[in-house]
């Protein structure tokens, strides 16, 4: 077994409801969307074996892996996903909610970008939604969205610039919606990975 990895790296997680966690990020290569706001080259990749991924996260002190991309559910699957939790990870995604995710994954997070109502047959229970928002987007219809522990908004970034009307927009939408809750990407707020 193999997969398409553009890179793997250690860090704390930057956002969303496992914010500070330490985790083994392994991004893998290509994505079925083209949001305008992706900050992510995931094009590139290089393909390696399941043996050659484990080594290299072998020298992490972590047992949580965040699955990321691109969309991670493009090349993974079910027997991958039990061979990481054979050899003691946990393990995290993050997914644009257009595929099934793989049985076994502990931590769910979905950040859906376009046909909403679909992503409820898709993935009908989530620990996180997560969506990027701009300053007038209006908040998600939670009635045609997968159930979910944790509802979050991020404010769409610049690069690594912070959009002050898109924070501002976001607290006043968490405010007067108190379902939902603010998730900034503090990775890029504190310059880490």
């Amino acid at each position: 077994m193999s997969l398409r990895v553009n890179e793997i790296f250690y860090s704390l997680q930057g956002e969303g409801g496992r914010t500070g966690e330490a985790s083994i990020f392994i991004r893998l290569s290509k994505c079925n969307l083209a949001c305008s706001f992706c900050d992510t080259e995931f094009e590139f990749g290089i393909k390696m074996e399941i043996d050659e991924i484990l080594a290299e996260i072998a020298q992490y002190p972590c047992r949580w892996i965040i699955w990321t991309g691109g969309e991670p559910t493009l090349q993974l699957t079910d027997e991958v996903v039990a061979l990481f939790k054979e050899k003691g990870y946990k393990q995290a995604i993050e997914t644009n909610g257009t595929r099934r995710v793989p049985a076994g994954i502990d931590y769910i997070t979905c950040s859906p970008k376009q046909q909403f109502e679909k992503v409820r047959e898709l993935i009908p229970e989530a620990d996180e939604l997560r969506f990027p928002i701009a300053k007038d987007d209006p908040l998600p219809d939670l009635s045609i969205l997968p159930n979910a522990k944790r509802y979050f908004i991020s404010p769409i970034f610049d690069d690594l610039n912070i959009i002050a009307e898109n924070v501002d927009y976001c607290i006043e939408l968490v405010k007067q919606n108190p379902q939902w809750a603010l998730s900034l990407q503090t990775h890029k707020l504190t310059g880490i990975r």
